[in-house]
């Protein structure tokens, strides 16, 4: 298990950022880039600020609990880096929607109790012989596919124009991929994350003008992904031709039923 001195400090430091705001407001400022065509406005408060202050935090944190790891040797931390960054990122998304209320408070501390799991399993992956490894490598896909979710639900609630939708959709899909098949596969994909990405970028900008609620929206597009995930991994694997499209079928199948069904 990590340090726990270090792991508390980490935390601490990231959720004390998330706590700020709560007693800090600074005023909404719009930042308006005139580009040929088309007018680019990006909207900036406070949490916006932090956010990107905490994704800083959370990956040099990760990389301070990693490196204490006795089975650690020369390899690149990188990998370690990339859930945790982005879970400190996304948790800043339902906190910046909802008032100040039990219900932001109740978030919060979901949210801290989130990013702790995600750094324990991240420092549990690092050796592949740990008898939890199979576990940890199942909550962190869990956790990034979940993530994802709710990112992809908060960019279609919050009224974005298409190419900030866009701009928010292509990393987030590219990390998730990218991580999902590192997990699962032990080696880095990024011609497949590339890939699931074009892909899944030309279907949101077609679901962007469909009349789907934000969690229909969330839920057919993660169905997608993962199905490609699935796909690519299976591919990867040399699974038999005849049975390796079955469970991506079955996973979009589900996440379909559920988005029709959420009317």
């Amino acid at each position: 298990m990590p340090n726990i001195d270090r792991l508390s400090v980490v935390t601490a430091m990231i959720l004390l950022a998330y706590a700020l705001t709560a007693f800090i407001n600074f005023p909404t400022q719009l930042l308006n880039i005139q580009l040929p065509g088309f007018l680019f406005t990006v909207r900036i408060n406070f949490i916006t600020f932090i956010s990107l202050v905490v994704t800083v935090l959370a990956a040099a944190g990760s990389d301070w609990l990693i490196s204490d790891h006795p089975h650690y040797g020369d390899e690149n931390r990188v990998q370690h880096w990339l859930l945790p960054a982005f879970t400190a990122l996304v948790i800043g998304v339902p906190l910046d929607a909802l008032r100040v209320s039990p219900s932001w408070w109740a978030v919060f501390g979901l949210g801290g109790l989130l990013l702790v799991g995600v750094f324990i399993s991240e420092y549990i992956a690092v050796d592949q012989s740990d008898i939890r490894y199979a576990i940890a490598r199942v909550s962190l896909s869990a956790v990034s596919l979940a993530l994802l979710l709710v990112l992809l639900i908060a960019v279609r609630g919050a009224g974005l124009r298409l190419y900030l939708v866009l701009a928010a959709v292509i990393p987030a899909i590219g990390l998730v991929s990218a991580k999902t098949l590192h997990l699962r596969l032990g080696g880095w994909n990024i011609a497949w994350a590339i890939g699931i990405a074009l892909v899944i970028v030309q279907i949101t900008a077609g679901f962007f003008y469909l009349p789907l609620k934000p969690l229909q929206f969330g839920l057919v597009l993660l169905g997608i992904t993962y199905g490609l995930i699935s796909l690519a991994g299976n591919i990867e694997e040399k699974r038999a031709p005849q049975t390796m499209w079955i469970e991506p079928l079955i996973v979009f199948s589900i996440f379909s039923f559920i988005a029709i069904i959420s009317k």
